[in-house]
């Protein structure tokens, strides 16, 4: 949700009942620590944190040139001049003392990790302030990672998910497990208690995922077209266009899997020499020039519209009737399977 949440979409979550969560992925540590101030003084109930736990990319000049000059003609089309070279654009939490201190000195309820999960020592200093941790996985050797670490939450990220892929290493397979057989699967191996994430839309599906067991769900896709986020006009007429039944997951547009509404980003990506991808988020630098320098000539297709495959499901409300209007038909769902 890095992007699109804010401290009024957690704050307004979280005020009606349920864990709101801001992501600061995207940020600096003083732009962390504004976002959690601001919400702090939005609610006085728990909310999360976000953090992006990915390696530290692999600089390769001759790659990174090579990968640039495959949208010499597009860049040209829309009059913008092209990116010299690539930028880390997004700080990883691994190593990252000045946002550490920021999360240990503001002290959310919860701290979550997505990409992978950072040292003992640090989950530890989480622990001993009294934070409780999350953390992303998408396969069972994620799960166990998680635990052994002293992690106190697993959230199992299903394919149907939308956004990026927590997988720890793109380099190794994703075994692309659907939200129920991951659920089904990691609390076999695994005693800690596991949230359920990836295509949950409705009370309903808030009420199969408790029924295989998981304490709760993670729900991003299904907030986006609350007034509270900060998704862009474009985003949002994306999310209620007959386009959003179609999501596919690409790496192309930031250099790690996310799913999104195919857009004409995806579609210039088949077209692409894609087998070479610099890492993330180097490959995002471009993706997100090409979609200011589109925008600018009123072309809002190369946006990263990231969503899951429930978008068609979305629903425009307030986060709090959102909120009031899951806890109803789960209630209802539950009732009718008693």
């Amino acid at each position: 949700m890095a992007g699109v949440s804010t401290p009024e979409l957690a704050a307004a979550v979280s005020n009606a009942g349920a864990l709101g969560s801001v992501s600061v992925g995207a940020s600096l540590p003083w732009q962390a620590e504004a976002m959690i101030k601001k919400t702090q003084q939005l609610t006085r109930y728990p909310f999360s944190v976000n953090v992006f736990c990915h390696e530290h990319p692999r600089r390769n000049p001759q790659q990174e040139k090579a990968w640039i000059a495959q949208f010499r003609d597009i860049f040209s089309y829309y009059g913008a001049e092209m990116p010299g070279e690539l930028s880390e654009i997004y700080q990883s939490f691994h190593d990252n003392a000045s946002m550490l201190e920021v999360l240990l000195s503001t002290a959310p309820a919860a701290v979550s990790f997505h990409f992978g999960i950072p040292s003992k020592t640090v989950i530890k200093s989480f622990s001993d302030r009294g934070i409780l941790t999350f953390a992303t996985a998408t396969n069972i050797q994620e799960a166990l990672l998680i635990e052994s670490a002293g992690i106190d939450f697993i959230v199992a990220q299903g394919i149907e998910a939308g956004g990026h892929r927590g997988v720890f290493n793109v380099r190794e397979n994703d075994h692309q497990l659907s939200t129920v057989t991951l659920v089904q699967a990691i609390k076999r191996v695994s005693s800690l208690p596991v949230i359920g994430a990836g295509g949950i839309m409705d009370g309903a599906g808030i009420a199969s995922m408790l029924k295989l067991g998981t304490v709760g769900v993670q729900m991003g896709t299904a907030f986006i077209l609350c007034p509270e986020s900060s998704a862009n006009e474009a985003y949002r007429q994306a999310l209620k266009s007959e386009n959003a039944s179609r999501t596919l997951m690409t790496s192309v547009i930031s250099g790690r899997p996310a799913r999104c509404i195919s857009n004409d980003f995806c579609k210039l990506a088949r077209h692409l020499t894609s087998n070479n991808i610099p890492s993330y988020p180097l490959t995002y630098a471009l993706g997100k020039s090409l979609a200011i320098a589109a925008a600018a000539k009123g072309d809002h297709g190369f946006g990263a519209h990231w969503a899951g495959q429930g978008a068609s499901l979305a629903r425009e409300m307030a986060a709090s009737d959102m909120i009031t209007t899951l806890v109803k038909e789960w209630r209802e769902a539950r009732s009718e399977t008693s």
